[in-house]
């Protein structure tokens, strides 16, 4: 075997040593699994309206976009779909990506053309660490939701910084104090980018997300972005914002202009999922219960959790391989959990990650909550 290969093959040992070694388990269509681990939270991924507007848009456009947006990848959906969001959020104007991911590097990648210092939330998911370090700009690492350590940084800088966050962290669950960031940074010149992905859907009127919630909709210096895969159930993410930010973002956002379009068939399921989601007040009341559920089950069992802000509660194991194994458990009793292990807990610690679900039928969630009580280690 060539040097290259053995050396990672040494590295796959080490990570094994340390449970940290990942696996594909792929599903079969219509599995009987309890999903408590996806994000589909409001059960949007098999709504009929949802299905139907994306076999109505395949059978229009075809498989795929055929090319970027600039080229031909551009429809008549992703722009109704870019309107519907930016209405629902409040923003001037927003742009639609393939993933949210690429969104994330795209959004602090374009704040460098008006902006010298990015501020970044320790607990910021790794899209949006790795759109800090492609950004080119300095980089301070905040306290998790410390808007005080925040404004000190910005005290200490004389330019213009932009200071970003998650409204509802993706691991913990834990609500950013959108707000009191607000008042640090329009005070200061600086602006705020909030990654709604968690949020949205969930949390403000109608479902607008955490910085809707937080009364900043709007706001010139306020850019939100997030995922079409979480609470809508399909795929892509989106820019929302002033409408000079997209604009820029357009012209010169690499993520975008070099990327094929986002398949027409999931733009318009994700924009018939948008009407849905915004109507589903029924939906958000039945997951908000579920997590109050979970806290009161989990507590009674003596693990230490705190109330969801939204969909995501985390669960403390006592490492990687006893989260493995936890999950693992789980899994073989018919009910999907999250297993979270460094690097993908900011803090070093592993746990289990219950993603709530309105889709789950009552009894199926009891279930689950049983079998992941039993089968803690």
């Amino acid at each position: 075997m060539a040097d290259w290969l053995e050396a990672l093959d040494r590295l796959a040992g080490d990570r094994a040593k340390a449970g940290l070694t990942r696996r594909l388990r792929p599903r079969a269509a219509g599995d009987a699994v309890v999903d408590l681990a996806g994000n589909d939270y409001l059960g949007l991924s098999t709504h009929p309206r949802v299905v139907a507007a994306a076999r109505q848009a395949i059978e229009a456009y075809g498989l795929g976009a055929t090319g970027s947006r600039l080229v031909r990848g551009s429809t008549d959906a992703h722009a109704a779909l870019e309107h519907t969001l930016a209405a629902w959020t409040g923003a001037q104007d927003a742009l639609v990506f393939s993933s949210g991911y690429l969104a994330n590097l795209a959004v602090v990648r374009a704040v460098g053309a008006v902006c010298d210092l990015v501020v970044s939330d320790a607990y910021n998911h790794a899209s949006l660490i790795d759109g800090c370090r492609i950004s080119g700009l300095p980089v301070t690492v905040a306290p998790h939701n410390d808007p005080g350590a925040v404004a000190a940084i910005l005290d200490a800088h004389p330019g213009r910084a932009a200071v970003v966050t998650e409204s509802v962290f993706s691991v913990d669950g834990d609500l950013a104090p959108l707000a009191e960031l607000y008042e640090v940074t329009s005070a200061r010149g600086a602006l705020l980018i909030v990654d709604d992905a968690h949020a949205l859907g969930l949390l403000g009127a109608a479902g607008a997300g955490g910085v809707a919630a937080a009364g900043l909709a709007g706001r010139s210096d306020v850019i939100v972005t997030a995922t079409l895969s979480k609470s809508l159930g399909g795929a892509g993410g989106v820019i929302a914002g002033p409408a000079p930010f997209i604009r820029h973002l357009v012209d010169t956002g690499r993520t975008f202009i070099y990327d094929t379009a986002p398949p027409p068939a999931v733009v318009a399921g994700v924009l018939a999922a948008v009407e849905v989601a915004r109507a589903a007040d029924d939906r958000r009341q039945v997951l908000f219960r579920r997590g109050a559920e979970v806290v009161t089950r989990l507590r009674q069992a003596g693990f230490d959790v705190r109330k969801p802000a939204a969909g995501v509660l985390s669960v403390p194991a006592p490492g990687p391989e006893a989260a493995v194994a936890w999950a693992a458990d789980c899994r073989d009793r018919g009910v999907a959990v999250g297993c979270f292990r460094p690097p993908s807990t900011p803090d070093g610690s592993s746990r289990l990650r219950l993603t709530l679900n309105a889709g789950v039928s009552a009894a199926d969630f009891a279930r689950a909550l049983n079998v992941i009580v039993e089968c803690a280690p």
